[in-house]
Order: structure tokens, then C-alpha cells, then sequence
């Protein structure tokens, strides 16, 4: 289209040239006004097509879609993010995780976890990215089991079959709230973990315990009929209240671009919002960007994380530094990590709207 119009203001211009050779001083002059008219004109539409220009940010997801992500895909389709004067583009993370594509600039924004990017924020594999926002106010996850099992109680683990990812953290997050219990943790029967459908692995019988997100795994059983059990870390322990999932950036990108950074963040949390206010609506968008889920699962996921998203908290993002620095402590504690974390490391509240 662009090009079309260039030849047509051309040819015009020819035939108003012709017309000025052979016309009087007044067509002359006319001639003037209208050149000045279509000068002006011509200004106008490359001012109007800088103004067009948007920030290009890459945000990268830590797995497939689902209703933690909901609030990202309500901000593209509602044109929140396209207001704020960015072009944003959603990937699938690589194996090695959103934080190296985050960390190597690759993608400016991403999802990761308190917990798994402590070795991305700190010692030798150190990259620059940060938190810059709680996904939910507070960590959902904790074990689920079917009902009437015995393990509605961590004590209850001994014996049984749990499947586990053999991580440091993990473990001694289970070792901790069995022992607390009342319980012994080398009773417990850790398996490898291949669990994709927590439904039917409990069923099954190949586990009898898995670590969950409630907010999917736990709405999951509950949607497929399954009777379970289930307790939370962070009811056990508060400082298993950690921030799960967050959202983090590139720390050089912000520093660099930090107008476009709030400006992401800003449209993000209009997105989050409308999905606490119309959780049935934004499932519908959830859906429609990922066909493949199961609906009814999304509309009951999204209806339990519609509370979680702020949950007491006024402002959406928002990650208290105590909480924040009490589970890193906690880790510093329990010798989890080859070097001490300072406090405040790995997020920041500064580029959140109030």
C-alpha cells in the first residue's frame, strides 16, 4: 500500500506540473497550496508511523499454557500491552529453562520460581535477571495423596511412595515438615519422579505422594472426582511461604529500557486484574490461545487462582522482602547452596505500578 500511494502522489505531481506550464499565475499559486498541503500532509503520516513504533520484548513461559499464565494472555488479546507501546512475543521455554534465555537477553521477561532460579541469581552461574513480580501472593503447592490414605498429615509419608525430582531443596523441604511432624524422612520411599498426570499416577498406584501446584494438579483431581488429601508447606511452615511462580526480567535490559519495563509490568497487571475480576472470561482467552486444554479444568483453575493472584494484598506483584529473604535465609541455614545469599537478592518491587 505504501508503495502504491508513492507512485500515484508521482504521477500527480506530473500531471500538476504540466498544468503550470501551460496555466495562468493563479493556477500558479493554487499550485503553492496544495504542494504545501501535501508537504504537510506527507509530515504528518511519518510522524503518525513514529508514533506507531513499539518496544519488541520476548517473554519466554517456564512450561505450556496454563492459568498461571493467564494474566500474560489476557494483557495480548485485550491490547493492553500494544496501549503501553510494546509488541510482545510468547515462546515456550528452552530445556535449560527461561532463566538462560532471560539471563542471555534473549527474552527480556520470563516465568521462574523463587526456589530454582537461586542458582541464576547468585554464585558462579550468576546471570543478570531478578524478580520483578509474585505471580501469586502465596507458594500453593504441597502434597497431595488419595483421601483416606494416612498421609493427610506429613507424618504420614512414612512408608509410602513419593515421587521425587532428587533435589537438595526439595528434600530437605520434606525432610523438615515430616520431622516437625513427628516423623522420620528415611522412611519414606522416594521414587523418581515421572509423574505427568497426577490423576492417574495416584490412581494407579505407582506413587502414593506428589508435590503439587493445587491451583492445576489439585483442581485437576478434583475436576476427574478423585478424593485426596493435601496439606501446603507454607501451613506447616511460613517460611514455605516463598514466592512461586514469579515473574523475572533481564536486571541490563530494565536498567537500560526501565520506561518500556514498567510499562510491561503496568499492562501485566491490568491482565492479572481482569482475570481476579472475570475469571470465566479469562479462562475463555486462556482457551482460545491454548486450545489443547481441557476446558473444564481451566474454568475451575482459573476460578481457585482468581483469589490467589493478590489474596490480601492490594497490589498485584508485590513480593515482601521478609518473605523474600526469610526462605533464602532458611537455605543459608540448612548449607543448600555452595555460597551464602545476601538478603535482597534476586528481586526487585522497583519497576511494579503503585
Amino acid at each position: 500500500m505504501k508503495s502504491l500511494k508513492k507512485v500515484l502522489a508521482v504521477v500527480l505531481t506530473g500531471a500538476l506540473a504540466l498544468g503550470i506550464a501551460a496555466g495562468c499565475a493563479a493556477q500558479n499559486n493554487e499550485s503553492s497550496k496544495s504542494s504545501s498541503a501535501a508537504s504537510g500532509s506527507s509530515a504528518a503520516e511519518k510522524t503518525d508511523e513514529k508514533a506507531k513504533e513499539k518496544t519488541k520484548v520476548t517473554f519466554v513461559l517456564d512450561w505450556t499454557p496454563n492459568t498461571n499464565h493467564t494474566g500474560l494472555y489476557v494483557a495480548q488479546e485485550k491490547g493492553y500491552f500494544s496501549d503501553a507501546g510494546l509488541d510482545i512475543e510468547i515462546v515456550q521455554p528452552p530445556e535449560d529453562g527461561a532463566e538462560m534465555l532471560v539471563g542471555a537477553n534473549k527474552a527480556q521477561f520470563g516465568v521462574s520460581f523463587q526456589d530454582s532460579m537461586l542458582p541464576a541469581v547468585v554464585g558462579d552461574s550468576k546471570m543478570p535477571i531478578e524478580a520483578v513480580a509474585a505471580v501469586v501472593q502465596h507458594n500453593t503447592s504441597g502434597i497431595v495423596s488419595i483421601a483416606g490414605k494416612g498421609m493427610d498429615k506429613p507424618k504420614g509419608l512414612e512408608g509410602k511412595k513419593y515421587a521425587t525430582w532428587d533435589l537438595p531443596i526439595e528434600k530437605a523441604t520434606l525432610k523438615q515438615v515430616i520431622e516437625a511432624d513427628g516423623g522420620d524422612f528415611s522412611k519414606v520411599e522416594l521414587i523418581p519422579s515421572t509423574v505427568t498426570d497426577e490423576v492417574s499416577a495416584l490412581k494407579s498406584g505407582t506413587v502414593d505422594a506428589i508435590w503439587i501446584f493445587y491451583g492445576w494438579a489439585g483442581v485437576a483431581a478434583e475436576v476427574a472426582g478423585l478424593k485426596t488429601d493435601y496439606f501446603a508447606f507454607k501451613d506447616i511452615d511460613p517460611v514455605f511461604d516463598y514466592y512461586t511462580p514469579v515473574i523475572i526480567g533481564n536486571t541490563d535490559w530494565m536498567k537500560a529500557n526501565p520506561d518500556a519495563a514498567k510499562a510491561f509490568l503496568s499492562a501485566l497487571k491490568k491482565g492479572y486484574e481482569f482475570a481476579i475480576d472475570n475469571p470465566d472470561e479469562a479462562a475463555d482467552i486462556l482457551l482460545k490461545n491454548a486450545p489443547e486444554l481441557d476446558e473444564k479444568l481451566v474454568k475451575a483453575s482459573q476460578k481457585y487462582l482468581s483469589k490467589e493472584y493478590k489474596s490480601e494484598v492490594t497490589r498485584w506483584g508485590y513480593m515482601d522482602p521478609s518473605r523474600w529473604n526469610k526462605f533464602y535465609q532458611w537455605i543459608n541455614d540448612n548449607s543448600l547452596f555452595t555460597e551464602k545469599i545476601p538478603d535482597n537478592t534476586g528481586f526487585s518491587n522497583e519497576y511494579l505500578p503503585e
